[in-house]
């Protein structure tokens, strides 16, 4: 299969979850026989940080100034193409989305934001990676997110077909390795600022670092404001401003336990796997995790993942004995291996292209 994408970034891991989550399935894609092209504008803020410059597997990265430039380039890739996709936070999602329309291609749209798109249109606000159709006019659309967003992508967004495409990981760069002195910690997390995630943070990991002084916590991730609140932690809390994902492994692996944290819409609205959940499980790292709809699909709690609402317990999982947190730490890298892998995605998308293709 040929499949031609217009996304945020592959390109840089920099401040988004899009990256690290395309590389995976592109790779697994690449390895299963299929070919690639992606399309992403070379924006500055992404330049500056890249930390990937070409694809492999015989797949094709193709960074562009403007899509003006690129039109020709793209409008003979999408000829070609087997399927065509636009995804959420695109920057020429407008655009983009006329070329796959008009194309003989398999149409396919991919958000990777559902709760934030959903949210914003419930709101009356611009959504500049939609059109005014909605999402009506695509052959299938597929949502990061599952449960009732399928639903509302039908009745807000006329998506005709919907299918859930989750995250995952990616075995071959997420796995166990030695800790690392400078990601040692008792509870680490590693995410991009975001303010709705501020509140289950300071609960979860602040408040539990003021409560454990003789306790490491570590927080990896950018974007943090300089009036976040680490001062009220003592010297207990360390801040890595950026952890290439080179590093990840190490970082989870460096830990005794990792926390995540889900956006709030996201939370809301359910079944929301972050993909450093699939990640850190990969690693055989134990998860900490706040609590939402749909969260025992991907693991089981208490068995495969911990769960945490209160500071009170935040401070209980990690008062768990070794052995414990070690069980649960392989019976999550099981799983992650056996149902959330990248392959696994790569396959389950070639799957769903195919089925609608044949209808």
């Amino acid at each position: 299969m040929r499949l031609v994408i217009f996304g945020l970034t592959i390109s840089s891991s920099w401040g988004n979850g899009h990256a690290t989550l395309w590389r995976g399935v592109v790779s697994a894609l690449g390895r299963a026989g299929h070919r690639v092209t992606f399309f992403e504008r070379d924006v500055p803020y992404y330049a500056a940080h890249r930390d990937l410059t070409a694809l492999s597997h015989g797949n094709t990265l193709r960074l562009y100034t403007s899509f003006e430039d690129v039109l020709p380039d793209a409008r003979r890739a999408v000829r070609e193409a087997d399927a065509a996709m636009v995804t959420s936070y695109c920057p020429d999602g407008g655009p983009a989305t006329d070329l796959v329309l008009e194309s003989g291609a398999l149409k396919v749209f991919y958000d990777l934001d559902t709760p934030v798109t959903l949210d914003r249109i419930q709101a009356g606000q611009p959504v500049g990676y939609i059109g005014p159709r909605g999402l009506a006019d695509f052959d299938c659309v597929l949502s990061y997110t599952g449960g009732a967003a399928l639903d509302r992508l039908q009745a807000q967004l006329g998506a005709r077909r919907v299918f859930p495409l989750y995250g995952s990981a990616d075995p071959a760069v997420h796995r166990p390795v030695p800790p690392r002195d400078g990601f040692r910690g008792d509870l680490s997390y590693l995410g991009t600022y975001a303010a709705d995630r501020q509140a289950a943070l300071s609960r979860l990991f602040l408040e539990a670092a003021r409560r454990l002084p003789e306790r490491r916590f570590v927080i990896g991730g950018s974007l943090y404001p300089e009036d976040f609140p680490w001062a009220q932690n003592g010297d207990n809390v360390y801040y890595l401003r950026h952890v290439a994902p080179p590093d990840h492994p190490a970082f989870y692996c460096s830990s005794r336990l990792t926390l995540n944290v889900t956006r709030g819409a996201m939370a809301a609205m359910g079944y929301c796997p972050s993909g450093r959940l699939f990640e850190a499980a990969a690693c055989g790292t134990p998860i900490l995790s706040d609590g939402w709809e749909g969260l025992d699909r991907f693991f089981t709690p208490g068995r495969e993942i911990l769960v945490a609402a209160t500071t009170d317990e935040a401070v209980a999982a990690l008062s768990l004995p070794e052995g414990e947190i070690a069980a649960i730490a392989r019976a999550a890298r099981e799983r992650a291996l056996a149902e959330h892998s990248a392959a696994r995605r790569a396959a389950e998308l070639v799957a769903i292209l195919e089925s609608v293709s044949a209808h």
